[in-house]
């Protein structure tokens, strides 16, 4: 199982929950079932076109996925997938 940390943003969407745990290959994978479980959660991470948005940073094993292979990021059991969704502001 890989630990998703879930953003107060996004807990509304997820039934409150704080932490989920799911089975998923990538990162990719994981927003899919993020979807499948929680409607709405995917529009809130991805664009349009499926990837995801430039203001959402997401981290595997305190690793940011933009440095690594982005959304096909692998996952294996055990790993913690943190969702962070980024503010602008001054």
């Amino acid at each position: 199982m890989v630990r998703i940390l879930i953003p107060p943003t996004l807990r509304r969407l997820c039934g409150g929950e704080d932490t989920l745990q799911l089975r998923a290959r990538s990162v990719g994978e994981l927003i899919g079932q993020l979807h499948t479980r929680y409607h709405g959660v995917r529009d809130r991470l991805c664009d349009d076109q499926g990837r995801i948005r430039g203001s959402v940073l997401v981290y595997v094993n305190d690793e940011d996925i933009r440095f690594l292979q982005s959304q096909g990021t692998p996952l294996k059991p055990g790993d913690e997938v943190s969702i962070i969704p980024a503010y602008a502001g001054g």
